[in-house]
């Protein structure tokens, strides 16, 4: 999924600096070495970020040296039946989105049901996932456990649900 390109005078085109940190999970191999250690990995659709996404990725972020993040591809995150239309941004906006965070080092994707395949190729020294997951539910939890790694459920500091708030501008809940 190559980054979009902006115009500027003259008709030359270059990448925003951020959508560096946009890469490609086949070239896993190559881009892993770059990220500083100790490696925190988390997972997720994030499709329309709101506070809870952001200040959840900042904890996550001070767990290690640096945060990779793996978002769900379009048919992974229709999969998770998270309603009707869903995801609303496609993959190539929410992966620019999410590499726009400071806390964010890297982001990435997988077509799979679970990052599972991805968290044994990176091999996170910590695995981290939202409140609503308790470890022993994590994908990769094991892998990561067994090489000694750390995995953890950080708690929501503001409850928020992008869920809800598709459902709010869609007018079927309460504001």
């Amino acid at each position: 999924m190559p980054p979009e390109r902006v115009e500027e005078q003259g008709g030359a085109v270059r990448p925003v600096a951020f959508e560096a940190k946009i890469r490609d999970p086949r070239e896993a191999a190559r881009w892993l070495a770059g990220l500083a250690r100790p490696l925190v990995f988390t997972n997720g659709v994030f499709d329309i970020l709101h506070r809870g996404h952001v200040a959840y990725l900042a904890r996550a972020r001070g767990e290690g040296a640096s945060l990779l993040v793996a978002l769900n591809s379009d048919a992974s995150a229709r999969r998770l039946a998270k309603g009707p239309g869903r995801p609303i941004n496609p993959l190539a906006d929410r992966l620019a989105v999410v590499a726009a965070l400071e806390a964010v080092s890297a982001v990435t994707w997988f077509e799979e049901d679970t990052p599972e395949e991805l968290i044994a190729r990176c091999k996170p020294d910590v695995l981290v996932k939202g409140g609503d997951w308790p470890v022993e539910r994590i994908v990769g939890a094991q892998a990561v456990l067994a090489r000694g790694g750390r995995v953890l459920s950080i708690p929501f500091e503001h409850e928020r649900s992008t869920t809800a708030l598709v459902q709010r501008i869609r007018g079927t809940i309460a504001p």
